[in-house]
């Protein structure tokens, strides 16, 4: 999940560590690769609350095997992702009636993705 990749033969001790960006190697995080029924599980929960926080996330990302942190990065992902369809569908509804949507529709607001980006535990 959130292991690194490494660099095969470098001397992470050197002047020139993976930690550079001038160096020969950059350390890059390994993207999680969800289990069919993780992803069940996960999609399920965010039906009944977008919002997964404190004890109850610990709970189900003890249940599913991940992280703390998968869990929550999963969810915001997850609530960037409808809030888009969301923004979609509400473009074709107009569009169905010949309302023109301006052009600024299909970026995000800023103040919604600052949203996500805030890690309050309650």
């Amino acid at each position: 999940g959130l292991e690194l990749s490494h660099c095969v033969g470098t001397n992470s001790l050197g002047p020139s560590g993976p930690w550079r960006s001038g160096g020969p190697c950059k350390m890059k995080r390994v993207r999680t690769v969800f289990k069919p029924e993780q992803l069940e599980r996960l999609e399920q929960e965010f039906l009944k609350q977008q919002y997964m926080v404190g004890t109850e996330r610990v709970d189900l990302a003890a249940t599913l095997h991940l992280t703390e942190t998968q869990v929550k990065v999963w969810f915001q992902n997850r609530r960037i992702k409808w809030r888009k369809q969301s923004m979609e569908q509400k473009a074709a509804k107009l569009s169905q009636f010949g309302v023109i949507q301006p052009a600024s529709a299909d970026s995000t607001d800023s103040k919604d993705h600052e949203e996500d980006t805030v890690d309050v535990e309650l």
